[in-house]
């Protein structure tokens, strides 16, 4: 199914979803672009907001750009890996019997997955700015992100090892 198809479908089954993706087989591949894109889709998803705060502030639009890029693209994948690692050891803690691929898996899956809210909120950062609408749309986003991971996590740590 493509991505955006099942981007749709964890909306409403996220560990239906997440069975599916297991069943693929591990593709570590697969894991890291969806990762990649999810922080592309992010740093994209954060430019109107970087646009409003130039003209703002006088800031220069491209410092701004290359700041957030860096932090986007190099250095939150790292910080990523080392979250599912520790998810999946908490996940052994209570009872967890997957793997370490479908913890990452669970967590680059989600943030993908939520993508379609991050830029909703992008949007709203970049034309209202900050107020209860940020406000909301982040809290919706969390919690969106949260519910996937959970139920995703959850799905892979029933994979048997």
């Amino acid at each position: 199914m493509p991505v955006a198809r099942d981007i749709a479908a964890t909306y409403a089954a996220p560990g239906r979803v997440m069975r599916r993706l297991l069943s693929m087989g591990q593709r570590e591949d697969r894991a890291l672009a969806f990762l990649m894109f999810g922080c592309a889709i992010v740093f994209v998803a954060q430019m109107p907001r970087l646009a409003r705060q130039a003209h703002l502030s006088g800031e220069d639009l491209n410092i701004l750009m290359g700041g957030t890029l860096l932090a986007w693209i190099f250095i939150a994948p790292l910080l990523f890996y080392g979250l599912a690692a520790m998810s999946h050891l908490l996940a052994r803690v209570v009872g967890g019997r997957g793997d370490w691929f479908g913890a990452r898996l669970a967590l680059f899956w989600s943030l993908l997955a939520s993508t379609p809210l991050l830029l909703l909120h992008g949007l709203v950062a970049g034309f209202i700015g900050p107020g209860p609408a940020l406000s909301g749309v982040g809290f919706v986003w969390l919690a969106v992100f949260v519910w996937f991971w959970i139920s995703t996590l959850t799905q892979a740590e029933r994979a048997p090892l």
